[in-house]
């Protein structure tokens, strides 16, 4: 499993050593053979080979342009995969092996417990999260095969993203 945030500032800045809340969008990226998302035991999305990304949107994230490209392009381009030409471990990326890609939106990557309660406040409302969600979603759809792009998008069924 790797973890890819968007680059933030330090925690701590030389001059202070007043903490600075961190502000990033964070995704979680597995390596999958196969991969679905169950939403109340029905299957909303799955994919074949490929990856699942668990994207976690925080409060201060903006719908700019720069966070979703930075995402999506570091996400298509992490070298997972071997080269079976070349026997080259960690060589390729989906692209060039047509593999899926499973988005799932999981606001719980911005969890921390406070005390052994958890608490999700920094995490992004459902409001503005599910239509920055749906622009990253575009976003790999426009930057690669859309077919291959899978999403949880299930409007159907109430649920905090």
């Amino acid at each position: 499993m790797y973890v890819v945030p968007f680059p933030v500032p330090p925690l701590t800045t030389s001059r202070s050593k007043q903490t600075q809340p961190i502000r990033a969008m964070r995704v979680v990226v597995q390596r999958v053979t196969s991969a679905s998302v169950e939403v109340q035991g029905r299957k909303v999305s799955e994919i074949g080979p490929g990856l699942l990304v668990l994207i976690g949107l925080h409060d201060s994230d903006s719908d700019s342009d720069s966070d979703a490209v930075y995402i999506c392009r570091k996400v298509l381009n992490m070298r997972l995969f071997p080269n079976e030409t070349s026997s080259k471990g960690w060589d390729q990326n989906v692209m060039p092996r047509n593999y899926e890609v499973l988005l799932v939106s999981q606001f719980t990557l911005y969890g921390f417990l406070k005390g052994n309660k958890p608490d999700f406040h920094v995490a992004m409302l459902s409001e503005k999260a599910k239509p920055f969600y749906a622009y990253v979603v575009d976003m790999f759809k426009i930057s690669y095969n859309p077919d291959a792009i899978k999403a949880q998008i299930d409007d159907n069924v109430p649920r905090k993203f």
